[in-house]
């Protein structure tokens, strides 16, 4: 199958997928499952790419597996974040703002982040159909980058989980393990692990289209949807600490903080 066709069918998948999501949350009023499915559905488009594509079957299978398994592990630990909670303040806030269109809004939201899905999956279209599988050596350095950025991420998401888990943290910034060093070291590993995928393609004929993955990933944490909506204008009034965090951690790489 040609990569644009199969470009269409990912598209599609994610756009059928967000949508059976919306429909939900007409019903439950909870938008968070969105950001359950909307990480699955990028392993499930990883896993039609490998069938899919044309590259070697070692190209197609281990970008399947990298993909795959980043997919669900973060699709896993944010399902269990949300059971038994209230709608994320994010999609709160958004629902009041819209008011009565709030659901059409919604809609046309999820949509968005359905394209958006699609976009960050070029990358892994651009393996699925390369020529020649990967290099001992770029293969082994994509795997490498892969284990820090998934294990860094697992990393900070338990730490974050457990400081949160202690009553006398209520209210407080957490500033333990890794976020000692980075206020969102989960967005650093998460840009990182997008990285996987432009040492993996190098080589192919749209290598350049993977830098896609990596930019457009940090552009949406650190400008968009991330620490924007984090930090927002009241966190420093609903967290102890925030502003003394803010002034000597780095919002984004790992660094020792500043005295």
């Amino acid at each position: 199958m040609a990569a644009l066709s199969a470009f269409g069918i990912a598209l599609l998948t994610a756009i059928v997928l967000l949508t059976m999501v919306w429909v939900i949350q007409i019903f439950t009023r909870n938008a968070g499952l969105v950001d359950v499915v909307w990480s699955a559905a990028l392993g499930v488009i990883a896993l039609e790419y490998a069938l899919l594509g044309d590259a070697p079957v070692a190209a197609r299978l281990l970008m399947a597996v990298l993909a795959i398994t980043w997919s669900f592990r973060l699709a896993g630990y944010l399902a269990v974040r949300m059971t038994g909670q209230p709608e994320d303040s994010r999609y709160a806030a958004a629902r009041d703002s819209w008011g009565a269109k709030a659901d059409l809004y919604m809609l046309g939201f999820f949509i968005l982040q359905a394209v958006i899905a699609g976009v960050l999956s070029i990358p892994l279209l651009v393996i699925a159909y390369m020529d020649h599988s990967p290099s001992l050596v770029t293969g082994a350095l994509a795997i490498i980058i892969w284990f820090v950025s998934v294990v860094g991420e697992g990393t900070a998401d338990a730490q974050l989980k457990a400081f949160k888990a202690r009553p006398e943290n209520r209210g407080k910034v957490c500033r333990e393990g890794l976020w000692y060093y980075s206020r969102h070291p989960n967005y650093f590993f998460e840009s990182l692990h997008w990285v996987t995928y432009v040492v993996l393609a190098i080589g192919a004929g749209w290598w350049w289209a993977t830098l896609l993955g990596p930019i457009l990933m940090a552009v949406l944490l650190l400008k968009i949807s991330g620490i924007p909506t984090v930090e927002g204008k009241d966190a420093s009034k609903k967290r102890e600490g925030h502003d003394e965090y803010v002034r000597t951690t780095n919002a984004f790489i790992p660094w020792p903080p500043r005295k």
